[in-house]
């Protein structure tokens, strides 16, 4: 790395040897060592996530002020990130990549600078922020400079929350204070084998409690794609990963007072799923796959699926309907019967905030038998956590439109957007069963002493079951209340959906002036 100073003394030239000095990284042996890992450089990076020559770099002769440690001998241009905006299928973002060819791409003060410089802007402008995370951590030459620069980095990230959608990418090692700026924005993209994030390294993990692990099983993109829940999305590569932001970008708007952008559609709204009316088997014990309606409903049956590894007994993602963008939540019944569990309802609350941050509208499919029962997870606070979905739905002022394909038991019932906590338009399935509990379950408590009692106990239980399966697990209960808008054939979701989009396009409504709400975190 050299300090630019030997440059040719016309000042064109030597602009544009720092430039090309900028350009060049940490020179070619770093490079090519950052293709060796699988990785591809900071810049290259950028070329694949914005449009074709849209980028304009911002302080690309930025360099650190440290002279301690022998510093002052490496001083490259730009030190180690590159700044500036671009756009995504022509829309303005701004990005930061950072340079793990320079000094390990390692957080300095200047280097902190550059990115709330763009993140200031970004904000100002009303633009996306996507960071693009490849870096050894904080500067340790630079000691608490570069730790207040993280700090600067994490306000902005705070102020930026809800005004802007910010993604974060992490394309190599995010460790330490490090994590905190990705854990705050919006979404996390990791790559298999190359990314990994945690607060406390393996070697501190061993010399503080014993435990021997690798940096893949302690914060890999499998790890925190599946078991910690982090991460939203799992990509094999940086050029896979480069793509998927492009296409998550494609659904959301550019700030929170703009509409999401809407798409051409050849699918016609008004369309037909009859193989809708065959999906929700006879027997209310028997599992089917909710992603199979979901694809079926949304327009060419793209569903752009969020947190698909984490949580997986429900279901949350990004799809069009009538071009329109729409957020989608729907419990899984092939997985732990789409019970809510702490999992789950964070997975959720989180996507539906964040819908209702960009003006989203939140399509929910429900089929939910209540809260997943347990000594683990009434000690780690199910109560307090299944509260956040509750609250998440009630706070939300967007478009809510829910249909009930089958059970809608107890308080599960409420929370997922039901009318009464302001579900705009709600639908049932003829399969719908609205209850307090499955028919069996509440038969056993009802009626224990009378089935003890019968000269034949189990013909006795099974003739009150479908007496109370009759009289109250059925959608009309619900809709003579008025807590039901229309029950509806399955294969009329698609053009029903489609007509209460349109209905609700202009919705106002707002919650009760305040500075914040204290969501039960």
């Amino acid at each position: 790395m050299t300090s630019g100073r030997s440059s040719p003394k016309d000042p064109k030239a030597r602009i544009e040897a720092l430039r090309e000095e900028s350009r060049g990284g940490g020179g070619p042996e770093r490079v090519e060592a950052q293709h060796a890992k699988g990785k591809l450089t900071a810049r290259e990076r950028l070329e694949l996530l914005l449009d074709p020559a849209s980028f304009e770099e911002i302080d690309a002769f930025v360099r650190h002020r440290c002279h301690d440690f022998g510093m002052e001998k490496q001083r490259s241009p730009g030190d180690g990130v590159v700044t500036g905006h671009g756009r995504i299928h022509g829309r303005r973002v701004f990005a930061f990549s950072q340079d793990f060819t320079i000094l390990g791409g390692s957080l300095s003060e200047t280097n902190a600078r550059k990115i709330t410089k763009i993140m200031d802007l970004a904000l100002k402008i009303g633009c996306p922020i996507i960071g693009l995370n490849d870096s050894g951590g904080a500067r340790i030459q630079e000691g608490v400079a570069s730790l207040g620069g993280y700090a600067e980095i994490f306000l902005r990230n705070t102020l930026a929350s809800g005004v802007v959608p910010q993604i974060s990418a992490v394309l190599g090692p995010c460790a330490g204070g490090a994590v905190y700026s990705p854990a705050i924005t919006d979404f996390i993209f990791m790559v298999e084998r190359t990314s990994y994030m945690y607060v406390t390294g393996p070697n501190v993990v061993k010399t503080v409690t014993g435990e021997e692990v690798d940096h893949e099983t302690l914060g890999g993109a499998a790890a925190h794609n599946q078991k910690s829940g982090v991460a939203h999305f799992l990509a094999s590569d940086d050029a896979a990963c480069l793509e998927k932001i492009r296409r998550l970008l494609a659904y959301l708007p550019d700030n929170n007072l703009a509409d999401p952008p809407r798409a051409p559609s050849s699918d016609p709204a008004d369309r037909s799923v009859p193989e809708l009316d065959a999906i929700v088997p006879p027997d209310p014990g028997k599992s089917y796959d909710m992603k199979e309606v979901v694809h079926r409903v949304v327009d060419g049956g793209e569903f752009f699926e969020v947190h698909e590894h984490f949580a997986m007994n429900i279901l949350v993602g990004f799809a069009r309907l009538d071009g329109r963008t729409i957020g989608i939540v729907a419990n899984q019944p092939a997985v732990l019967a789409g019970t809510l569990d702490i999992d789950s309802s964070l997975k959720a609350a989180r996507f539906i905030r964040f819908c209702d941050c960009f003006n989203i509208p939140i399509i929910t499919f429900e089929d939910v038998p209540g809260f997943l029962p347990g000594i683990d997870q009434e000690h780690r606070g199910i109560i307090r956590n299944g509260a956040k979905l509750l609250y998440a739905y009630c706070e939300a002022t967007v478009p809510k439109i829910t249909f009930i394909t089958r059970k809608a038991y107890g308080g599960a019932y409420d929370v997922m957007s039901s009318k009464h906590i302001r579900g705009d338009l709600n639908y049932a399935w003829p399969t719908a069963e609205i209850a307090v509990m499955g028919p069996k379950g509440a038969v056993e408590i009802i009626f224990k002493k009378k089935i003890a009692s019968a000269g034949d106990p189990a013909a006795e239980e099974e003739k009150l079951v479908e007496e109370y399966r009759e009289k109250f697990a059925n959608p009309l209960v619900a809709a003579e209340r008025g807590y039901i808008d229309d029950v509806i054939l399955p294969r009329e979701t698609r053009s029903r959906l489609a007509a209460a989009l349109a209905l609700l396009s202009n919705k106002r409504e707002s919650n009760p002036p305040k500075k914040h709400g204290n969501i039960p975190l």
